[in-house]
């Protein structure tokens, strides 16, 4: 090849460069999407775990509608009140100071107090006991399966499996909501971080048929509802429920538990 053939080459290439580089250029200017500063002001401030705990789709999704005023400036369960705060700033409004939320699971049911009904040997899946007889080898069909697709679903490394049982971290649980989707026994609720009295149990068998089922599960017994002098404790369906804007963490209901399921 001669040299005259390369020199005519190079100049092809680097003409068709600089052409490409202006379309680009051209392109990005002409075609180039507005974004308002103060969505990247909250995208900034926002923590990046793009958990979708906000109900929207990662971070720039919740900036983008924060900055529409389609979304609160505390939405984000990850930052909590000091990001919310430095939003607020950004969007010139004053942020409220919410209680801080966390995940709680509502059994009890480990492999102590548990009663089961046959041993299980096959793939540990919560979301697979629908196919195994009887939903699983637990004798509570509302109790935790153990096998861990909270854990799994969790970002935040907040909730593990102990003794057969799913428990959450209330100091690394940031209330992203993954761990509720997750559990097909719809077992796991938010609650205040500050909740003094929980009742462990979900059940909503009949008080004979729960104790034929696990030692600590929920009787029904009513003894936690009389006993409360704020109206906070009602028994629904066979199982006990605390109100917890009602609560004010007197202890009556736990201590009146005959299954020490309260506290």
């Amino acid at each position: 090849m001669s040299i005259t053939a390369v020199i005519i080459a190079a100049i092809i290439v680097a003409v068709v460069g600089v052409v490409i580089g202006f379309f680009l250029g051209f392109s990005s200017e002409k075609f180039k999407v507005e974004v308002d500063p103060k969505e990247e002001a909250v995208l900034d401030v926002l923590p990046g775990n793009n958990c979708g705990g906000c109900g929207f789709a990662g971070c720039s999704g919740l900036a983008a509608a924060i900055a529409k005023g389609e979304a609160e400036i505390s939405a984000c369960p990850v930052g909590g009140d000091p990001v919310a705060a430095k939003i607020g700033e950004i969007m010139g409004v004053e942020a409220q100071a919410g209680d801080k939320m966390v995940a709680f699971v509502k059994c009890a049911g480990d492999c102590d107090k548990a009663k089961i009904n046959y041993n299980y040997y096959g793939v540990e899946s919560c979301d697979m006991m629908k196919f195994v007889p009887g939903g699983g080898p637990k004798k509570c069909d509302y109790g935790c399966l153990g096998y861990g697709e909270c854990v799994d679903a969790c970002p935040f490394d907040a909730i593990h499996i102990v003794n057969g049982v799913a428990v959450v971290d209330k100091e690394e649980c940031k209330a992203c909501k993954k761990c509720i989707t997750a559990c097909p026994q719809n077992l796991i609720e938010l609650v205040p971080y500050k909740a003094k009295y929980r009742v462990h149990c979900s059940s909503k068998d009949k008080g004979k048929d729960v104790m034929q089922s696990c030692e600590v599960g929920c009787i029904g017994c009513k003894l936690c509802e009389k006993s409360c002098h704020f109206d906070a404790v009602h028994v629904v369906d066979n199982i006990a429920y605390i109100d917890q804007e009602l609560c004010k963490g007197c202890g009556l209901c736990a201590k009146k538990c005959p299954k020490k399921i309260i506290y």
